[in-house]
């Protein structure tokens, strides 16, 4: 069984681990449970009934978080001519072609997202297998691999989040800062949760939220009643 320090133990003790909170007291609990020297990331952890061995039940997307995550991201974009100079323009961090994918092959990974305009994904796909892995292979699915670099570098610059669901049947994700007001917080939990719902497969049993828990870095995790996420349907 894990040991966890003080802090955690403390921190641990302001909640009830059987109680299913709301939306507001659970993101008012995890700032104030927070005890550590940074800001933290707030994440969610949304536990889905579907079997993502079915392909029909795969759930995978993006979202916008209307309030950012409170970290920048740092876009890296395989282009060449004219699109090189478009992402450049439109803010991306690193732009490139032939010698990004040399700069990888050789383990640089300081980026958070890669974006690709369609005519590098032959170069590209010889990196896959390190790209695949760290879930950082631009994909035609989540609009990731696209000509319109400008209109996508703007939606991660703006927060945008890709997701899949892992073996477990659970998504992972940021919705912000410990420093976030608790308004900003639900907020991007809400918007997190209606695209869930807007995602759900045909084929998912109910409850299509088994469960949902909120948690910070460093601190344990705190349930959530599923209704606020269940009410998107």
């Amino acid at each position: 069984m894990p040991k966890h320090g003080k802090n955690f133990v403390n921190a641990a003790k302001r909640r009830d681990s059987m109680t299913k909170y709301s939306v507001e007291d659970a993101v008012k609990l995890v700032k104030e449970m927070s005890s550590v020297k940074f800001d933290e990331s707030v994440d969610a952890a949304f536990n889905l009934n579907v079997n993502p061995r079915h392909a029909d039940e795969m759930v995978r997307g993006s979202v916008v978080l209307p309030h950012g995550r409170g970290k920048d991201t740092r876009v890296l974009v395989f282009a060449k001519g004219e699109k090189e100079t478009e992402a450049k323009e439109a803010g991306a961090d690193f732009v490139g072609a032939d010698d990004l994918v040399q700069k990888i092959q050789d383990g640089w990974f300081d980026f958070d997202v890669a974006v690709a305009t369609p005519d590098m994904m032959g170069a590209v796909g010889r990196i896959g297998r390190l790209l695949g892995p760290r879930g950082l292979m631009p994909n035609p699915k989540t609009g990731t691999v696209t000509f319109e670099v400008a209109k996508i570098i703007k939606e991660l610059k703006a927060g945008r989040l890709d997701f899949r669901v892992d073996k477990a049947g659970i998504i992972h994700i940021p919705v912000g800062r410990v420093s976030f007001g608790e308004d900003k917080l639900a907020e991007n939990l809400n918007a997190v949760a209606e695209v869930l719902a807007r995602l759900k497969p045909a084929s998912a049993k109910a409850p299509y939220f088994k469960t949902i828990a909120l948690s910070s870095t460093m601190g344990p995790g705190i349930k959530l009643d599923t209704t606020f996420a269940s009410n998107y349907f």
